[in-house]
C-alpha cells in the first residue's frame, strides 16, 4: 500500500500526489485556530512537477496525500533538436526525451555531457533538477578597465557557452570557467 503523509506534515520539498498528480510543496505554512473546535488549516504554495504551474491551496490539518510514483534518475545531457531536448539514462543507456515546457530555462545551464537528475513519473520523464551550481566558460567579455569603480558596481556583463549573460567581477577573463546559481542566474565564484 501506498505510504499516506498528512497535510501537517508537508514541508518545503515534500514531494506529494494530490487528485492524481505529482507536485513540490515550495512553502508550507500552518494556522492554528484561536476558538475551541477550530481546525487547524495548512496552507500550501505547490509546484505541479507536470505542468510546473504554481498556486497556493489551503487543506485540513488532516488531509492525506499519496507519496508520488517518482523516481530521479542520473542522465547526461546529448543535444536539443525541434523535437525537444534528448538525455542518456546512465543506468539503462536509454534515450529520454523532455519538451522545452518541461525544461523551462534549464536549457542556460545545460552544456554537452553535464550529468543531471532527471524525474520519472510513472516511468515517464516529467522534468530536471538542477544543481546549486553549475561550471561554465566564458566566452566572451569586455576587458575590465583599472579603476572602473566611478558606478559603484565593480562587474560587467559576460556571455557563458550557452549563450546565457551574466554578471561577472572585472578581473574574468574570456576561457575562463566560472560557476554560475541555478537559483539566481548569478556568479557564483570560479571553478
Amino acid at each position: 500500500m501506498a505510504v499516506l503523509i498528512d497535510a501537517i506534515s508537508v514541508k518545503r520539498r515534500t514531494l506529494f500526489e494530490h487528485e492524481n498528480v505529482p507536485y513540490t510543496c515550495l512553502e508550507a505554512d500552518v494556522s492554528t485556530p484561536t476558538a475551541r473546535g477550530g481546525q487547524t488549516l495548512v496552507r500550501l504554495k505547490m509546484r505541479n512537477l507536470l505542468t510546473s504551474s504554481v498556486f497556493e491551496k489551503t487543506f485540513k490539518a488532516g488531509d492525506k496525500f499519496r507519496e508520488p510514483d517518482l523516481q530521479k534518475v542520473a542522465a547526461s545531457y546529448l543535444y536539443s533538436d525541434n523535437e525537444g531536448s534528448h538525455f542518456l539514462d546512465q543506468d539503462t543507456f536509454e534515450t529520454l526525451t523532455l519538451t522545452e515546457g518541461m525544461l523551462g530555462t534549464a536549457l542556460d545551464f545545460l552544456v554537452e555531457g553535464a550529468i543531471i537528475d532527471l524525474h520519472k513519473y510513472n516511468g515517464n520523464p516529467i522534468g530536471l533538477e538542477l544543481p546549486p551550481n553549475v561550471e561554465l566558460t566564458v566566452v566572451y567579455t569586455e576587458p575590465g578597465a583599472r579603476g572602473d569603480t566611478s558606478s559603484g558596481s565593480v562587474t560587467k556583463l559576460a556571455k557563458v557557452e550557452t549563450g546565457m549573460e551574466i554578471k561577472v567581477p572585472l578581473f574574468i577573463k574570456d576561457g575562463e570557467k566560472v560557476k554560475v546559481s541555478t537559483e539566481n542566474r548569478s556568479f557564483a565564484g570560479r571553478a
